[in-house]
């Protein structure tokens, strides 16, 4: 055991039936989403995923430390103290008793809970730039987990869960990092469907994120944001996007802001599952509290902004929006129970003057409600801000069954025209949630970059047809779907009937036969 300023590793056990198996993605997520069972039946999901998640990324941390000590081992055994340096440049540092294996290793022992904690109060401490809070909304020792002894027995599965070959996660074994956060992503969508509506609140469905992500067109050398990033998911597509296009560039930036601690918490984690280091995420409200600012305190300009806020939040922040220090509301305020344009607002705002682009998910009703939402919506056609308008199918979202819409905005339009697109009637049809296939999404996409009339699809509008509908954007009003029923040759169908009504007389004479053979006749 190399031990040096507190920090050391645990040396784990050496296991040989499958480290030298190549390891696919759908091993890992059937294992990550099994150590569930240890919850399941005693635990909500929307609680657990917490404890199921944060444990992945301390066994993640842990593995990548042990595999780079036992590298560095091999090549400079005798010289314990350049080892001992060496180790002071891992990404994560991990703290003495901190690490997965040495919780697993007292897992029989009293104080399950309290050990996690305080393992995870450590490595928050000796990383505190990357992970300061990320640990503060989780409690391995809540009494969330039943009694100490239904506690202690829950927390020794889990650990044992996770101390399963498949979920040996040395990079030396599994290869790229991608498998990891690709894991995670799995669980968070997972979970997201067995959350009810509390789903909505940390995730968005990836092929709606894809759609987002390959709308805006995300470029090397750009500051994107989400300020209601929930888990991440949103911006990481985004970032994947400029990493598939330029043989895995890491030059950007993302930022984001989220309001509820412990989906905040999820979102960090996992980035840093990702690879992604080059983020700056906050944790509070955005409409009342917004922190991601320049350094005159003022709000900072993105090229992208991307957002799946909440739909009509009723509590936005309406009374501090009047006196709002950064003129958002300054085209007018949106009504107290609906937040949908605060939000949209806010993401103009921060919108950079040449390069901002923007796509952020809506419910319909902001297309057409009236009142001082019509107001802010003419404004901001008038302004020349909105560039397409994307119906989406129902049962796309999850923790609630109506449509929802996608609006388009870019600060370098070239014209004045607004596209519509109705993809409401193009998915995959699931049980309980429907799907966008990659066909779907690529269709949507090449319509937007075409920007042309397409049959019953799209449609070009231009200001003053937007201008004759009062500035609604209810889609139908924009993109015939209409279906022309087939003429109906009355001749024929009353010929059709005749032959029917003989068919019937033959039946019924036939029947009249059998009965009176049978003796009921008259």
């Amino acid at each position: 055991m190399l031990s040096a300023n507190n920090y050391f590793v645990l040396i784990r056990p050496q296991r040989t039936d499958m480290s030298n198996d190549a390891i696919k993605q759908e091993q890992i997520n059937k294992a990550v989403w099994n150590a569930c069972d240890t919850f399941r039946g005693t635990v909500d999901p929307s609680i657990y995923k917490d404890y199921v998640l944060t444990m992945l990324f301390v066994k993640y941390l842990s593995d990548v430390w042990q595999d780079h000590y036992d590298t560095y081992k091999k090549q400079y055994g005798d010289t314990p103290e350049l080892i001992q340096e060496l180790m002071k440049n891992e990404r994560f540092v991990l703290p003495q008793s901190a690490g997965f294996y040495s919780l697993y290793e007292h897992r029989h022992e009293p104080g399950n809970g309290e050990r996690i904690d305080k393992a995870l109060h450590a490595i928050e401490e000796a990383n505190i730039v990357k992970l300061a809070d990320v640990f503060q909304d989780i409690s391995f020792n809540s009494n969330k987990l039943g009694d100490e002894k239904h506690k202690q027995d829950i927390l020794r599965h889990l650990l044992e869960d996770f101390a399963r070959p498949e979920l040996n996660l040395r990079p030396s074994r599994i290869g790229k990092l991608d498998v990891i956060g690709n894991a995670y992503e799995y669980l968070i969508k997972n979970f997201a469907a067995t959350s009810g509506k509390k789903a909505g609140e940390f995730y968005t469905p990836p092929e709606v994120s894809e759609l987002m992500a390959e709308i805006v067109d995300p470029k090397e050398g750009d500051e994107i944001c989400d300020p209601a990033c929930g888990s991440a998911s949103l911006l990481l597509k985004c970032a994947n996007q400029i990493r598939k296009g330029n043989d895995g560039s890491k030059n950007f930036a993302l930022f984001g802001q989220e309001a509820i601690g412990s989906t905040w918490a999820l979102a960090k984690m996992n980035m840093f599952l990702h690879g992604i280091d080059n983020h700056k995420l906050e944790w509070g409200d955005t409409i009342r509290n917004p922190k991601l600012l320049n350094e005159n305190g003022g709000l900072k300009h993105f090229d992208i902004v991307v957002a799946n806020p909440p739909f009509s939040l009723e509590k936005w922040g309406v009374e501090g929006a009047e006196s709002d220090p950064y003129g958002r509301f300054r085209r007018g305020l949106p009504p107290k129970t609906k937040g949908d344009y605060a939000f949209i607002l806010h993401m103009i705002e921060t919108m950079k003057p040449k390069t901002g682009r923007m796509a952020v998910v809506v419910p319909h009703g902001v297309l057409f409600r009236g009142s001082s939402e019509g107001k802010i919506r003419q404004k901001l056609i008038e302004e020349n801000l909105l560039d397409a308008v994307i119906g989406l199918p129902e049962k796309l979202f999850y923790g609630t069954g109506i449509p929802a819409a996608v609006l388009v905005f870019r600060k370098d339009k070239t014209d004045n025209n607004v596209l519509f697109i109705d993809a409401s009637r193009e998915f995959r049809a699931g049980k309980n949630q429907n799907q966008l296939s990659d066909e779907n999404i690529a269709k949507v996409v090449d319509t937007y970059k075409q920007r042309e009339n397409l049959d019953k699809y799209a449609y070009l509008a231009t200001l003053e047809e937007i201008q004759d509908n009062d500035f609604n954007l209810n889609i139908p009003r924009y993109v015939d779907t209409f279906e022309e029923e087939e003429e109906i040759d009355l001749v024929t169908v009353r010929a059709e009937r005749k032959e029917i009504e003989a068919e019937i007389a033959k039946l019924n004479e036939q029947m009249d036969g059998y009965l009176k053979e049978l003796g009921y006749g008259a």
